[in-house]
Order: C-alpha cells, then structure tokens, then sequence
C-alpha cells in the first residue's frame, strides 16, 4: 500500500544505513519546510501527496550521494561555519576563458593554490541555448554539460581533483528562468498544458500592461520590456531578462520540485555551492515590482532546510543584487528559526568602494558599513572588487542620491574628462537615468590609462585598497579571474553580433597568459599586481580577526577620505581614498596603540596601513 508519509517516503527510499540519520535531519527541518511550503501551496488539493512526492525524490538523490560526498557532508554539519574564517578565498573564472574546458581547468588548480583560493565559482558551465545565451545564463539543460566546455565525466573529474586540493566548486543554479529551447519550454510550444503552466503566460496586453506599471526593467536598451509574444504559445510568456529567458512560475508547486531535484543532481556530481541566480525575482504580485517578495524568501527556506536534509556539505548562495536594508533577509528570517542562504553578495560594499574613489571621500562607504549588519551563525557576506557583471550604481540609492549616482557613473563611464577610469556606460532606463558601469578592475582603477611610474604606481594603490577593503571588511572574499593580474578590457566583444550591445563582455577577456607568466616579475605591472596583491592575501590568512563573524566598527576621522575599520580590539585599517596625503595622529581617532607604530600616521595618496595587535 502506497504511503503519503513524506518522511516514510524519503527514508523508503534510502538505504538502511542512511535512514537513521536522514530522519534525525528531517525532524529538525521539517518544521520549517513544511510550514513554508503550507504557506505556499497548502491551498491545492493534491499538496499532501504532492509533498511526499517531493521527499521521496529527495530521499532518492540523498541515497545516490557517493561515499566522499557523504563524508563531508559529515565533516561540515559538524562545523557548521567552516566557510566562515579568514583562510576563505574565492575566485570566479569562465571556463572557457580560464580553462578553455573543464579538464582545462584541472591545470590550473596550481595557480589557485599559489593565491590560496578555498572556492571557485565557475560561471556557467551547462548546457546553454543555442545562439545567444546572456553569457550562459539561458540554460538549455540543468543536466547536461556545454558540449563545447566537456562532458559529465569531465565535470566528474574536475570536482574530485578540486576537492583533492581543498577546493569547493561553485556553479550558477538560475532559478528564475530557462532557456525558450529547454525541454520544458518546448513541450509547452508543442501544447503540454502541465508544462506551459511551468510559464507565466497570458493571452493579451491587458494584464502584462498592469504589471509594467510597477515592474523596472534590466536591459531597457538590449531587451525592453517583461513580456515576449510568442506565436507557439499564442500569448505572452513573462521574460524578465532577455526574450529568449523565460520566467519560471513558481506558483506551480511542480516547478519547485524540478528546480530542487535539479540542485541536489549537481551537488551529486560535487559541486558544493550554488550561486542561486536572480533570487530577487522568483515571485510576481501585481502592483508590486515583483522582487524581494515574501514568498521569494520562503522559496529559499525550503531549499535551504531540503539542502539540509539530504547534502548538509552544500552551500547556498544568494545573487540578491539588491540594497543593504534588504540583504539580511536572505540569510533568513530575523528570529533566525529559518534559515536562506550561507552567503549573500554584498554589492553595495562594492558598490561604495568604487564611489569612494571617484569622489575621494569615503562617506558612501561609512554609510554602507554602519548599515551592514553583525552576520548570523555560520554565515557570511561575499565580498568582491569586480565579477562578470556590471556595476549597478542603483544598489546605492538609500545612500546617495540619483544626481550623485549619475556623477559617480560618468566618471567610471567616459563621461567626465578627468577620470583616470577607462569604464565603459552599461544600459539604463527611463526614470532611472544611472548608467551601470563596465570594465576590469585594472581599467577601472587607472592602470589601463597610466602613463608613467607614479600614475602606475597610484593606480596600483588603487586596486589594492579595494582588494584591501574586500579582505578586512568580514565576508567570504571573491577574486574576478584577471584581477589578480591587472588585465585590462577587451574590446573585441565589438565585432562579435551577438556581444555589442552588452558592454559587460568588456571585462570577459580571455585569461592572459603572457601576463600569467610574468606574475612573478616584479618589473612589469602583472608582477606587481600579482605580488602586492598575493602579499595581502598571505597576511590576511594570517589574522583570524578578519573572519567573517569577528566583529567590526569604524572610528570617527578628520579627514572625509580616510576610511578606518576595526575588526574586534586586535585588527585596525586605515585606508586614504583620496589623491591627497594625510596625516594624523592615532589618539585623535580613537584607535589606542598599536606595536610597530607611533601615534602619528601619514598616509600616502591611495595608501592603506593595517595594524594589529598580537593576542
């Protein structure tokens, strides 16, 4: 006789060893999950059975976990915040820029090892739609690897050499849309009612003209609009990014199940984290702008407690480019009874650091701290200088006004004469007229445009600042492939027709090899790069202060551009963003003593100084 049991389901379908632990993890999550998923889809008639369905899949893929994977599921439910300290680092690469394959990156693992990296986000690696895929982020098939990139062995092999060398492979899982040519997507072109209902789809303009009322939109200039006609479909399919990426319903309890099956797939094939793409936009209300909605938060517990249940080793991570007040919701609820996300990106940090540098002052990056609030157990901030993508000035809008924004973007942009910036303007849309910005961090910081030793030499100041900032603040730090060896923009995307509309390929450069091989020659700028900034790195494993959970406040200054950050009682850094040298003495900000400095500090244009005080 069959049993809707949920828990009997997933525990059948274990084998016998694995049950008695698997229903301890149930018990302690299953309050959480089945009171979210109640709140979502507890009106259907068929949730009961719905819901056993949905543990039984889960118990299946847990009991498929291979020995190893099961070990460290172990390992890392015993220690819970083992991503946490301050020997953490990240590093986000394409494989076919970086690798060229995924064997291809296998070779270089040696070079991750040299600058200590703990966690590779590897963007996009499935399969992708055909033509034009945003970069990947059309998915085709969460099943399938990209034919050009390699095969399922090769992703086999690869996450088994990475775990070998104490390295946690990060894949992008985009949850809020699918490539038009998925399976999914071209059963509902071919008339699957089941499958079309896995779509927002609507039979004229009357109700997507409601919700553009309130909705903004990501690419006004490359892919204006939410809503595509598509004559298979005979309707409009909701495509909040770019026509070809259609939005998945998530008020179809199925879509969930698939979405979740499809996670727990790849973390059996070893990838241990998950950068959940476009968080923000998993849920649509009418007369709202259909992000950050309670029932997105909910979406997310549910696959945090699943995550927990059945691979407790994996990691969630939030892509909430979103302001700082909403970022500590995707960590989870504010009594901390459920939990989100492990990590959440920190982009106005980002954001602000870039700002301080244009204005030379760090006042937006005070207010971004002062609003960053003390994590939560066993969780941190991922913080970074640069990624794939543009920076969003609108992040900063609680902080700063549309008019400041705009100055901070013409500066990064080419439009302010003075800047030692060579960005490039990203897409903007009407009422919200602030450019995003484009470019690699060398570019951006003045290394691209240096001309002579002091230039090169402020602009190397420059990037060490950012990079110092991302390492001090408290997070989980994250290297942009390149950064670490000042590569510059690529502006051959131009004369690629599917590329020049989107100037974020500026920074998508193929990994430089002559650059590679000159890292250790400190004559030239990819060795002076890779040696101040491997230099931070070796110092900052160092300081079991700079982990993410210590503690951290900023001192008053006298001067707007001198930013100066503690780390509990033991760690100060004192960063000058600013053209300018400043002095000032250590009694008057409040910082106390500090061995191997005096009480007064000069600080040289672009300049940062940690201290420390030994335990």
């Amino acid at each position: 006789m069959t049993t809707f049991s949920p828990q009997q389901r997933m525990l059948d379908a274990l084998p016998l060893h694995l049950r008695e632990q698997a229903a301890q993890r149930y018990a302690r999550h299953a309050p959480v999950l089945l009171d979210r998923l109640q709140r979502l889809y507890g009106h259907r008639a068929d949730f009961h059975a719905w819901y056993a369905d949905l543990m039984g899949a889960v118990g299946a893929l847990h009991g498929a976990r291979s020995p190893d994977l099961l070990a460290l599921d172990a390992r890392r439910a015993a220690d819970p915040a083992w991503f946490a300290g301050q020997h953490m680092l990240g590093y986000s690469a394409y494989v076919q820029q970086f690798g060229g394959s995924l064997r291809g990156v296998i070779g270089r693992i040696a070079h991750l090892r040299e600058m200590g990296v703990t966690y590779l986000h590897l963007l996009p690696f499935l399969r992708p739609r055909a033509g034009d895929s945003d970069g990947g982020f059309a998915v085709a098939s969460f099943d399938e690897v990209d034919p050009a990139l390699g095969t399922g062995a090769d992703l086999l092999a690869l996450t088994a050499a990475l775990r070998e060398a104490g390295i946690s492979l990060c894949s992008d899982l985009v949850l809020n849309h699918v490539a038009d040519d998925h399976a999914w997507a071209l059963g509902a072109k071919d008339g699957d009612a089941a499958l079309r209902d896995y779509f927002h789809v609507f039979p004229d303009r009357e109700q997507p003209d409601r919700y553009e009322q309130t909705v903004g939109q990501i690419f006004p200039e490359a892919a204006p609009g939410n809503f595509t006609w598509v004559d298979a479909m005979q309707g409009w399919v909701w495509t909040t990014f770019y026509p070809f990426q259609w939005d998945l319903n998530y008020a179809n309890p199925h879509v969930l199940s698939a979405m979740v099956q499809s996670l727990l797939r790849l973390a059996n094939r070893g990838v241990e984290v998950f950068r959940l793409d476009s968080t923000a936009f998993l849920w649509k209300r009418e007369g709202s702008d259909c992000m950050n909605q309670p029932e997105a938060h909910e979406l997310l517990q549910v696959l945090r407690a699943i995550v927990e249940i059945a691979a407790p080793g994996v990691l969630l991570k939030a892509e909430a480019i979103v302001p700082t007040r909403e970022l500590p919701a995707y960590f989870g609820d504010a009594g901390g009874a459920a939990r989100e996300c492990h990590l959440a990106y920190h982009s106005t940090l980002m954001a602000a650091g870039w700002a301080a540098l244009a204005e030379q002052d760090a006042g937006l990056l005070r207010a971004v701290a002062a609003a960053t609030p003390a994590l939560p157990p066993a969780a941190s901030w991922l913080t970074y200088v640069r990624c794939h993508d543009d920076i969003g000035w609108n992040v900063l809008r609680a902080e700063a006004g549309a008019q400041r924004l705009a100055a901070i973007a013409d500066f990064y942009g080419g439009g302010d004469s003075a800047s030692f910036a060579a960005g490039v303007a990203f897409q903007t849309s009407a009422g919200r007229a602030v450019h995003g910005t484009n470019g690699s961090a060398a570019a951006l910081a003045g290394l691209e445009t240096a001309r002579g030793p002091e230039q090169e030499a402020y602009a190397l100041r420059r990037l060490m600042l950012l990079h110092g900032l991302a390492l001090a603040f408290g997070g989980l730090p994250m290297l942009y492939m390149g950064d670490e060896l000042g590569m510059e923009n690529d502006h051959t995307y131009l004369g690629h027709a599917g590329r020049a509309r989107d100037t974020r390929w500026v920074q998508r450069a193929p990994f430089d090899q002559l650059r590679y091989a000159q890292r250790h020659d400190r004559s030239g700028p990819a060795g002076r790069v890779f040696g101040a900034l491997c230099a931070l790195l070796e110092r900052r494993r160092g300081l079991p202060m700079l982990a993410a959970g210590a503690p951290r406040a900023l001192l008053e200054t006298p001067y707007p551009a001198l930013l100066a950050l503690t780390r509990g009682e033991r760690f100060l850094s004192l960063s000058n963003f600013s053209a300018q040298p400043l002095s000032f003495s250590l009694s008057a900000i409040g910082a106390g003593r500090w061995p191997g400095a005096g009480d007064a500090i000069a600080l040289a244009p672009w300049d940062m100084l940690w201290l420390e005080r030994p335990a």
